[in-house]
Protein backbone atom coordinates (compact mmCIF):
# COMPACT_ATOMS: atom_id res chain seq x y z
CA UNK A 1 0.00 0.00 0.00
CA UNK A 2 1.28 3.54 -0.97
CA UNK A 3 0.58 6.46 1.62
CA UNK A 4 0.93 9.88 1.44
CA UNK A 5 1.67 12.07 4.55
CA UNK A 6 1.27 15.78 4.40
CA UNK A 7 3.39 17.28 6.90
CA UNK A 8 2.51 20.50 8.96
CA UNK A 9 0.72 22.06 6.16
CA UNK A 10 -0.65 24.77 9.11
CA UNK A 11 -1.30 28.37 9.30
CA UNK A 12 1.80 29.23 10.94
CA UNK A 13 4.18 27.87 8.43
CA UNK A 14 2.30 29.94 5.49
CA UNK A 15 2.82 33.59 4.74
CA UNK A 16 1.12 35.29 7.37
CA UNK A 17 1.71 32.89 10.08
CA UNK A 18 4.37 33.21 12.96
CA UNK A 19 6.90 30.94 11.56
CA UNK A 20 6.13 31.68 7.68
CA UNK A 21 8.02 29.28 4.96
CA UNK A 22 8.40 31.41 2.12
CA UNK A 23 6.02 30.50 -0.37
CA UNK A 24 4.82 27.33 2.00
CA UNK A 25 1.28 28.25 0.61
CA UNK A 26 2.20 27.07 -2.88
CA UNK A 27 2.80 23.43 -2.53
CA UNK A 28 -0.95 23.57 -1.97
CA UNK A 29 -2.43 22.81 -5.12
CA UNK A 30 0.19 19.94 -6.00
CA UNK A 31 -1.18 18.47 -2.65
CA UNK A 32 -4.42 18.79 -3.20
CA UNK A 33 -3.40 17.49 -6.88
CA UNK A 34 -1.74 14.55 -5.22
CA UNK A 35 -4.23 13.26 -2.60
CA UNK A 36 -6.52 10.99 -4.95
CA UNK A 37 -3.57 9.52 -5.97
CA UNK A 38 -3.44 7.50 -2.79
CA UNK A 39 -5.43 5.25 -1.00
CA UNK A 40 -4.39 6.45 2.44
CA UNK A 41 -3.40 10.28 3.36
CA UNK A 42 -2.69 10.94 6.43
CA UNK A 43 -0.80 14.56 7.97
CA UNK A 44 1.38 15.41 10.83
CA UNK A 45 0.70 19.13 12.66
CA UNK A 46 2.72 20.66 15.16
CA UNK A 47 0.90 20.84 18.26
CA UNK A 48 2.69 22.40 20.65
CA UNK A 49 1.78 23.74 24.37
CA UNK A 50 1.61 27.77 25.20
CA UNK A 51 5.29 27.05 26.79
CA UNK A 52 8.08 24.82 25.46
CA UNK A 53 11.33 25.00 25.57
CA UNK A 54 11.07 24.68 21.66
CA UNK A 55 9.73 28.18 21.13
CA UNK A 56 13.42 28.97 23.12
CA UNK A 57 14.96 28.13 19.24
CA UNK A 58 11.80 29.30 17.48
CA UNK A 59 9.17 32.08 17.30
CA UNK A 60 5.84 30.73 18.93
CA UNK A 61 4.02 29.06 16.70
CA UNK A 62 1.02 25.98 15.63
CA UNK A 63 -0.19 26.45 19.94
CA UNK A 64 -2.72 23.62 20.06
CA UNK A 65 -5.97 24.90 19.63
CA UNK A 66 -5.51 27.93 17.61
CA UNK A 67 -5.49 29.07 13.94
CA UNK A 68 -2.45 28.96 13.76
CA UNK A 69 -2.11 25.40 14.35
CA UNK A 70 -4.80 24.40 11.96
CA UNK A 71 -4.30 22.97 8.84
CA UNK A 72 -3.96 25.84 5.67
CA UNK A 73 -7.66 26.61 5.00
CA UNK A 74 -7.40 25.90 0.69
CA UNK A 75 -5.76 22.16 1.72
CA UNK A 76 -8.39 19.35 0.73
CA UNK A 77 -8.71 17.50 4.58
CA UNK A 78 -11.81 15.36 3.45
CA UNK A 79 -9.40 12.44 2.57
CA UNK A 80 -6.97 12.98 5.93
CA UNK A 81 -7.85 9.55 7.56
CA UNK A 82 -5.38 10.20 10.44
CA UNK A 83 -3.47 12.79 12.02
CA UNK A 84 -0.27 12.44 14.16
CA UNK A 85 0.70 15.24 16.70
CA UNK A 86 4.24 16.25 17.40
CA UNK A 87 6.12 18.89 19.74
CA UNK A 88 3.21 18.12 22.09
CA UNK A 89 5.21 18.26 25.10
CA UNK A 90 6.94 20.94 27.08
CA UNK A 91 10.67 19.02 26.27
CA UNK A 92 10.14 17.58 22.66
CA UNK A 93 10.73 19.82 19.64
CA UNK A 94 8.82 17.05 17.68
CA UNK A 95 10.74 17.52 14.39
CA UNK A 96 9.61 13.86 13.05
CA UNK A 97 6.26 13.01 12.17
CA UNK A 98 7.27 9.56 14.09
CA UNK A 99 7.45 11.37 17.34
CA UNK A 100 3.53 12.07 17.14
CA UNK A 101 2.23 11.35 21.18
CA UNK A 102 -1.12 10.65 19.94
CA UNK A 103 -0.66 7.78 18.14
CA UNK A 104 2.35 5.77 17.05
CA UNK A 105 3.31 6.55 13.37
CA UNK A 106 5.37 3.37 12.50
CA UNK A 107 2.73 0.88 14.18
CA UNK A 108 -0.32 2.43 12.48
CA UNK A 109 1.64 2.55 8.61
CA UNK A 110 2.61 -1.58 9.78
CA UNK A 111 -0.87 -2.06 10.69
CA UNK A 112 -2.25 -0.95 7.49
CA UNK A 113 0.01 -2.45 5.52
CA UNK A 114 2.04 0.98 4.15
CA UNK A 115 5.21 -0.32 2.68
CA UNK A 116 5.66 3.07 0.37
CA UNK A 117 5.75 6.73 2.25
CA UNK A 118 5.77 9.72 0.10
CA UNK A 119 6.29 12.50 1.97
CA UNK A 120 5.47 16.34 1.06
CA UNK A 121 4.70 19.38 3.44
CA UNK A 122 7.16 22.06 5.25
CA UNK A 123 9.62 22.30 5.67
CA UNK A 124 12.38 20.87 3.44
CA UNK A 125 14.79 21.31 5.95
CA UNK A 126 13.31 20.54 9.48
CA UNK A 127 10.18 18.58 9.83
CA UNK A 128 9.96 16.98 5.93
CA UNK A 129 13.83 15.86 6.52
CA UNK A 130 13.39 14.53 10.16
CA UNK A 131 10.40 12.24 9.10
CA UNK A 132 11.91 11.34 5.83
CA UNK A 133 14.97 9.81 7.62
CA UNK A 134 12.96 8.23 10.03
CA UNK A 135 10.88 6.21 7.83
CA UNK A 136 13.79 4.85 5.55
CA UNK A 137 15.32 4.40 9.06
CA UNK A 138 12.34 2.11 9.92
CA UNK A 139 12.20 0.27 6.75
CA UNK A 140 9.81 1.94 4.56
CA UNK A 141 10.26 2.77 0.75
CA UNK A 142 10.53 6.64 1.36
CA UNK A 143 9.67 8.91 -1.42
CA UNK A 144 10.28 12.49 -1.06
CA UNK A 145 7.60 15.19 -3.47
CA UNK A 146 10.20 17.89 -4.23
CA UNK A 147 8.02 19.93 -5.47
CA UNK A 148 5.48 19.47 -2.77
CA UNK A 149 7.88 20.58 -0.20
CA UNK A 150 9.27 24.02 1.16
CA UNK A 151 12.32 24.83 2.75
CA UNK A 152 13.23 27.69 6.04
CA UNK A 153 16.82 28.25 4.56
CA UNK A 154 18.26 29.65 7.58
CA UNK A 155 21.06 29.42 5.47
CA UNK A 156 20.96 29.52 1.59
CA UNK A 157 21.04 25.49 0.35
CA UNK A 158 19.51 24.24 3.30
CA UNK A 159 17.15 23.02 1.32
CA UNK A 160 19.85 21.16 -1.10
CA UNK A 161 21.78 20.38 1.98
CA UNK A 162 18.19 18.49 3.17
CA UNK A 163 17.54 16.81 0.29
CA UNK A 164 21.29 15.35 0.00
CA UNK A 165 20.76 13.88 3.65
CA UNK A 166 17.33 11.98 2.76
CA UNK A 167 19.19 10.66 0.03
CA UNK A 168 22.15 9.81 2.04
CA UNK A 169 19.32 8.10 4.53
CA UNK A 170 17.72 6.14 1.37
CA UNK A 171 15.24 8.22 0.33
CA UNK A 172 14.02 9.18 -3.07
CA UNK A 173 13.03 12.16 -4.57
CA UNK A 174 10.30 12.21 -7.13
CA UNK A 175 8.19 15.31 -8.87
CA UNK A 176 4.39 15.59 -8.44
CA UNK A 177 3.85 15.18 -12.06
CA UNK A 178 5.52 11.61 -11.60
CA UNK A 179 3.13 10.38 -9.19
CA UNK A 180 0.29 11.72 -11.30
CA UNK A 181 1.05 10.10 -14.38
CA UNK A 182 1.97 7.00 -12.14
CA UNK A 183 -0.44 5.98 -9.80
Amino acid sequence: MKCLLIVDLQNDFCPGGTLAVEGGDTIVSTINALIPKFDLVIASKDWHPEQTVHFEKWPVHCVRDTFGAAFHPDLQTNQIQQVFLKGTENKNDGYSAFEATNINLESFLRDKGVQSLYIAGLATDFCVKASAIDASDKGFSTFVIRDATKAVNLQPGDDEKAYQAMIVAGCTLIEAQTIVASL
